[in-house]
C-alpha cells in the first residue's frame, strides 16, 4: 500500500504539471506560478458525518442567500436590531448600488465555498464563508481524473460517491437564471490570475465559452458576446471570476482594465445573471460571520446544524473585555483580510506585539474579530517516502438552482509547517482528495 501511494502521488503531480495545473500568486510584486502539491492519503469522510454536514451546509447558504437579499432591500433583520446598522455599511463588502436589486430567481450566492474543520472530538465547525468568488473544485477534480488513469481499481474497491458531476452542477445553474435562454460564459481575468487554470477547466468542463473581458460589450442595457469573428450574440448568464470592483470601470475601479462598461446597468436592470451576486462581499465579512447563527434562527426559525467556531466583537463591550483580557489564548482576524493573510495567534505574539493588537483593537474595534482555537485534526500526509500528519480543512462547495445541493466531494487543503494551523493554498499549502462515503 505504502508502495503503492508514492506512486500515486509522484504519478499525479507529473500529470498535473504537464497539464500545466498551476496555482499563481503575486509576492513582492512579482507573479509566479507553482504547482498545487497533491497528496495521495484521501480524507474519509463517513456517511453519518456527510449527512450532518450535507444538512448544515444547505441550511447555512440558505440562510445568506436570504440575508443577502434582505440587506440590499428591506433590511429586516438590522430593523429587529439583531445586525447593527453600523455593521452592514462599514463593511468593505457592502456595495451601496445593489441596494433595490434583486437577480434573476432571487438567488444571490450560487456557488459558495464554505471552509471547515473537524475538532479532534469529531464534531465539525464553519471556520468562514466564501460567497464571491470561491476557487479550488478543480483540484481534486483533475486529480481523481489523474488516479483513475494510474490506478483505475482505487475507486472500484471503495463505496466513495463520484466527484465528476461538479460540472454538471455548475451548469445546472447556469441554465436556471439564464436571462432570455443567452449564451453562458465564464468571465476571465486572463492566465496571471491564481485561479486561470480553474476558470478553462471549467468553462471545458461545463461546456460554455470562457471570455475575457474585450469579449464583452454593452448595448441598450444588455451584454454581448462578439468573439473573434465580432459577430454578437446575446449573453444570458456570467459566470464571473473577478472581483466586484473590477467588474465595471464606469460603476467600480475606474482604471480597472478587467471589466466590462456598463455591465452594471445590464445586471441592474435584470437583463443579465451574474454569479456569484455583486455585493456578496457583505456575507463575507468575518464580521457579519458572527451573527450567521442568529441568520438562520432569524430567517428560518431554524437552530443551525453546523457550529461557528467560538467568535468574540470587540465592538461588543462584554467582548472587548473577554478579547482584552485573553489575548495571548485567541486568534485575531483582520475582518478585510483573505487567503489566510490577516491571521494572528495570541500564543506566537510577544509583549510589544500583544501591546499594539491591543491599540488596534481599541481604535478600530469593527475591523477585528476573535475567535478561541479549535484544536482541529491532522490528517495524514506523503512527506517523501515518509508519512507525517498536518492540519487540515475542507472547502465544501454548495451550488444552487432550483434547490440547495451539496457537491459530495470537496477541496482539502493541508498545510506544510508542522507547528502552523494555516491551510491556504496561498500561503504554500498542498491538497488532497476528499471520499465522501456512500454508506
Amino acid at each position: 500500500m505504502h508502495s503503492l501511494l508514492i506512486k500515486q502521488k509522484e504519478a499525479v503531480n507529473r500529470w498535473m504539471e504537464r497539464f500545466g495545473v498551476r496555482f499563481g500568486i503575486y509576492k513582492n510584486g512579482v507573479f509566479n506560478e507553482q504547482i498545487f502539491p497533491f497528496d495521495p492519503i484521501p480524507r474519509v469522510i463517513s456517511h453519518g458525518d456527510w449527512v450532518e454536514i450535507e444538512s448544515g451546509l444547505i441550511q447555512r447558504v440558505n440562510a445568506l442567500n436570504l440575508f443577502l437579499e434582505d440587506i440590499y432591500n428591506e433590511k429586516k433583520i438590522v430593523k429587529a436590531g439583531i445586525i447593527p446598522e453600523e455593521f452592514i455599511y462599514t463593511s468593505k463588502g457592502y456595495l451601496a448600488q445593489c441596494e433595490g436589486i434583486i437577480p434573476p430567481k432571487r438567488i444571490y450566492a450560487h456557488i459558495s465555498g464554505i471552509d471547515l474543520v473537524q475538532s479532534k472530538d469529531g464534531s465539525w465547525y464553519v471556520l468562514e464563508d466564501n460567497l464571491r468568488i470561491p476557487s479550488g473544485a478543480s483540484y481534486p477534480m483533475i486529480a481523481r481524473d489523474i488516479t483513475r488513469k494510474v490506478s483505475p481499481e482505487t475507486f472500484r474497491e471503495h463505496g466513495v460517491y463520484d466527484n465528476r458531476n461538479y460540472s454538471t452542477m455548475i451548469r445546472k445553474a447556469m441554465d436556471y437564471v439564464n436571462v432570455d435562454d443567452g449564451l453562458q460564459v465564464i468571465l476571465t481575468p486572463g492566465r496571471y490570475n491564481s485561479a486561470y487554470f480553474e476558470h478553462s477547466y471549467l468553462a471545458e468542463k461545463a461546456g460554455v465559452l470562457l471570455a475575457f473581458a474585450d469579449d464583452l460589450i454593452v448595448e441598450d442595457d444588455k451584454v454581448y458576446y462578439k468573439g473573434i469573428f465580432e459577430k454578437k450574440e446575446r449573453v444570458g448568464v456570467i459566470y464571473r471570476r473577478i472581483s466586484d470592483e473590477y467588474l465595471d470601470p464606469l460603476a467600480f475601479e475606474s482604471t480597472s482594465l478587467l471589466g466590462i462598461p456598463n455591465l452594471m446597468r445590464a445586471y441592474a436592470k435584470g437583463n443579465v445573471a451574474i454569479m456569484n451576486g455583486l455585493g456578496n462581499g457583505i456575507a463575507d465579512d468575518k464580521g457579519i460571520y458572527y451573527f450567521v447563527p442568529k441568520m438562520i434562527e432569524f430567517y428560518l426559525n431554524e437552530q443551525a446544524i453546523l457550529k461557528n467556531a467560538p467568535t468574540y466583537l470587540p465592538y461588543f463591550e462584554e467582548d472587548m473585555k473577554f478579547v482584552l483580557s485573553n489575548l495571548s489564548t485567541l486568534v485575531i482576524k483582520d475582518v478585510s483580510e483573505a487567503g489566510g493573510y490577516g491571521v494572528m495567534f495570541g500564543r506566537d505574539m510577544n509583549e510589544e506585539e500583544l501591546s499594539n493588537i491591543t491599540h488596534l483593537i481599541k481604535t478600530e474595534p469593527r475591523r477585528w474579530i476573535a475567535q478561541e482555537v479549535i484544536d482541529f485534526i491532522d490528517l495524514e500526509i506523503m512527506e517523501g517516502t515518509e508519512s507525517i500528519f498536518r492540519k487540515s480543512d475542507l472547502r465544501a462547495f454548495v451550488v444552487c438552482d432550483s434547490e440547495t445541493h451539496v457537491w459530495k466531494s470537496g477541496l482539502t487543503r493541508y498545510t506544510r509547517h508542522p507547528t502552523s494551523f494555516i491551510v491556504n493554498s496561498s500561503q504554500g499549502g498542498g491538497f488532497k482528495d476528499t471520499w465522501v462515503m456512500k454508506k
